[in-house]
């Protein structure tokens, strides 16, 4: 298994100056794939567990309605086989109690946590790039051998002492006062991202 990028050599600009030239550089971005709708995924599904794509497809619809109502309620919901899912929100900080209010949320996130499997499964999986000049034409290949550092999206923003506490994520994960599997208001782990001013 590999992936597959595109190195493209483009004219950039770093100035508003319409009198700079720009500079050409290899930007890498991946080869986009064809997107997979649900009706193929479920199909495939089916064939691989041994059940019904009518069956597989009532699953899919309620396994989904489940994730949708339990991460509305703060839970972290597990997605087999790849990891967890949760909601949180970005936010600013201010000092005074009585300035918190709704609208210092800056955004809305949806955050995906892969499990150590599949962080292996990206961190062994060959890169292949392509190298193409500002002409169209491709002037280079090489498999990378990069140090294969997996982003993690809980640990993507490290703890900030400054008393803004510009990116910082707090996880806000509180002690839970029921299952954890259910419904119900248990204490989720709903993430809340805090930006300075």
């Amino acid at each position: 298994m590999t992936m597959k990028v595109k190195a493209i050599e483009k004219k950039l600009k770093f100035t508003k100056d319409p009198n700079d030239a720009g500079v050409y550089r290899y930007v890498m971005s991946p080869e986009q794939y064809s997107s997979l709708n649900q009706k193929k995924v479920i199909k495939e599904a089916a064939l691989r567990s041994g059940v019904s794509q009518g069956v597989m497809q009532a699953c899919w619809d309620a396994a989904g309605e489940v994730i949708k109502a339990w991460a509305t309620e703060g839970h972290s919901v597990a997605l087999p086989g790849l990891g967890t899912m949760r909601f949180g929100v970005r936010g600013k900080s201010v000092e005074d109690v009585n300035d918190v209010k709704s609208s210092l949320i800056t955004s809305r996130r949806i955050i995906f946590t892969p499990t150590v499997d599949l962080k292996d499964e990206l961190k062994n999986t060959a890169i292949q790039i392509t190298c193409i000049d500002r002409n169209g034409d491709v002037v280079k290949r090489v498999t990378s051998t990069d140090d294969a550092e997996v982003e993690d999206p809980e640990n993507s923003l490290t703890p900030d002492p400054s008393p803004t506490g510009e990116g910082s994520e707090n996880q806000n994960q509180g002690g839970s006062t029921g299952d954890n599997t259910g419904g119900g208001n248990s204490g989720g782990s709903a993430g809340f991202e805090t930006e300075g001013e």
